[in-house]
């Protein structure tokens, strides 16, 4: 009876975690997803929920001229107003397919893939005042088909 009852309270314990995870993951999508679907609608309000005050965002691309790799960042400022500006709402609905992966998860960190219409995103979030946020980008614009 007794190894019953403990089998029951393992189980019990897991399916918590199992669940908790599952809210967690829920959060991280949620907080890509408004940061795509903020920057494809031109919404400042889900593209500002979605980043970390200390957003750093980055390409590398080749030097027109030589060809040597060069770095170009941006900020939580800087895609706040790309995002005012319009960003990516030029889309059609029917093109709107997103794809989150989410990668990793540790405590309050996460690695996610990101492919939407036009970039494919690797980013890491953090967990910020109880909230996901995401602090680091890397990006690559996808291949015109």
């Amino acid at each position: 009876m007794r190894a019953v009852m403990c089998l029951v309270v393992i189980l019990s314990a897991a399916g918590a975690l199992a669940l908790a995870q599952g809210g967690e993951d829920q959060a991280i999508r949620q907080a890509v997803l408004d940061y795509l679907e903020g920057w494809y609608g031109g919404n400042v309000d889900r593209m500002d929920a979605a980043l970390h005050p200390d957003l750093t965002k980055r390409i590398v691309f080749p030097h027109p001229k030589t060809g040597r790799s060069m770095l170009s960042e941006s900020t939580k400022t800087a895609m706040l107003e790309y995002t005012r500006a319009g960003g990516g709402k030029d889309k059609a609905p029917a093109e709107m397919k997103n794809e989150i992966t989410i990668l990793d998860t540790h405590g309050g960190m996460a690695s996610v893939k990101a492919v939407s219409p036009d970039y494919v995103d690797y980013l890491h979030l953090v967990k910020w005042n109880g909230e996901w946020k995401i602090l680091n980008v890397v990006w690559e614009q996808r291949p015109r088909e």
